[in-house]
């Protein structure tokens, strides 16, 4: 039986996505702060998780592009953990991150941190098929309104 490996993040930008070309294909990557918090004794308390994220393909592109510090986004990928040996002291060592690069994943502007707004700009969309965001047109190029799932019969003639 094989297993899952999916992670998925709501979260700030702890500063501007870092990208470069590596044998040509774009990697870009960022840091990410998510938090939770309760209430003890009648105090709030909050704790952040700091997740190293990276991107690779187009929307690793799209991220250097639309993303800046604070912004908030929701993504979706897998883990990987690279091990390696200190040259100094000989001892292993671990770098667990959240990656993008599949067909699958996803990642998404939720709001711009200077206004508020709500953005999803269709650049930052994985190739998935959003359908609350389609638009039919008809032949003259007007909008076709979408058909209510009401208005469809459930009766099948035959």
């Amino acid at each position: 039986m094989s297993g899952i490996n999916k992670v998925i993040l709501i979260g700030h930008l702890g500063a501007d996505p870092e990208s470069r070309d590596i044998n040509g294909t774009v990697a870009t990557k960022f840091s990410l702060a998510t938090s939770k918090s309760w209430m003890k004794n009648g105090q709030k308390q909050e704790k952040t998780e700091w997740h190293n994220i990276k991107l690779w393909g187009k929307l690793a592109e799209t991220a250097q592009t639309y993303l800046k510090k604070g912004h908030k986004v929701y993504l979706e990928g897998h883990l990987e953990t690279q091990k390696w040996q200190d040259k100094n002291t000989g001892f292993d060592k671990y770098r667990t991150e959240v990656v993008l690069n599949g067909f699958s994943d996803t990642l998404q502007l939720l709001e711009k941190k200077d206004t508020h707004e709500v953005l999803v700009p269709q650049a930052a969309r994985s190739p998935q098929v959003d359908s609350n965001h389609l638009t039919d047109r008809g032949s003259d190029g007007q909008s076709i309104p979408p058909v209510a799932k009401d208005d469809f019969e459930d009766e099948i003639p035959f």
